[in-house]
C-alpha cells in the first residue's frame, strides 16, 4: 500500500508549493491565533491578563512567517529554497501591499529578531516563543522577580513551546502526499 502511495503522489511545481505554503501558513494562523491569544491571557506566569485581542494577530503572522522560511530553507536544496522562496517573498509582498524586496526585507528582520532573542539556542520552537514574549511585551505582565529580570518565565515559555510546535510546517507530511517537480 505504501508503494501504491508513492506512485500516487501529486508532482507540484514550486510556484503551486509557495501557494500550498502560503495557504495554509495563514490558514493555520487565522484559526490558532485565537486559542494562542487565550492561552496567554489565561496563563498562571501572569499577574495580569495581558488581554490580547484574538484579531491581533500580525505579529504572531509574521513570526509563524519567518520561522517557517527558516525552515525550509532547512528542507530544501539551496537552488531550490531561493527559488520557492523568491515566490513565497513575491505573493506576500503582494497580500502585505508591499514590495518583494520589502516584504523580503522584514521576513529577515523577523528572522534576526527570533535568533536574537533566542541566543545562544538553535531551537525554532522557542525562539517562535520567545518572539511572541517580546513583540506582545509580555514581560510587563509578570510578577515583580520576572518583570525585573526582564526574561520570560521558564514554566511560561515551556507552555508556550507546546503551542508553538503546531505552527511550524510538517515537510515530512508534506513530502509523503506530494513530489516536487
Amino acid at each position: 500500500m505504501a508503494l501504491l502511495g508513492t506512485l500516487l503522489k501529486r508532482k507540484l511545481s514550486d510556484d503551486q508549493v509557495s501557494n500550498v505554503f502560503i495557504n495554509a501558513l495563514f490558514d493555520v494562523v487565522d484559526n490558532g491565533f485565537i486559542e494562542v491569544s487565550e492561552l496567554i491571557n489565561e496563563d498562571i506566569a501572569f499577574v495580569q491578563s495581558p488581554e490580547i485581542e484574538p484579531n491581533l494577530n500580525g505579529e504572531f503572522a509574521l513570526i509563524v512567517i519567518a520561522a517557517n522560511l527558516s525552515s525550509l530553507e532547512s528542507t530544501f536544496e539551496a537552488e531550490q529554497a531561493v527559488r520557492v522562496e523568491q515566490l513565497i517573498f513575491e505573493k506576500l509582498g503582494k497580500i502585505y501591499s508591499m514590495t518583494t524586496a520589502d516584504f523580503q526585507t522584514l521576513a529577515r528582520e523577523y528572522q534576526s529578531f527570533i535568533a536574537r532573542v533566542n541566543y545562544p539556542s538553535k531551537n525554532l520552537v522557542y525562539g517562535m516563543s520567545k518572539a511572541m514574549f517580546e513583540k506582545y511585551k509580555l514581560n510587563d505582565f509578570q510578577d515583580d522577580y520576572f518583570r525585573r529580570m526582564q526574561a520570560p518565565n521558564p514554566l511560561f515559555l515551556k507552555r508556550m513551546d507546546e503551542v508553538m510546535i503546531n505552527f511550524i510546517w510538517n515537510w515530512d507530511a508534506f513530502f509523503k502526499k506530494y513530489k516536487m517537480n
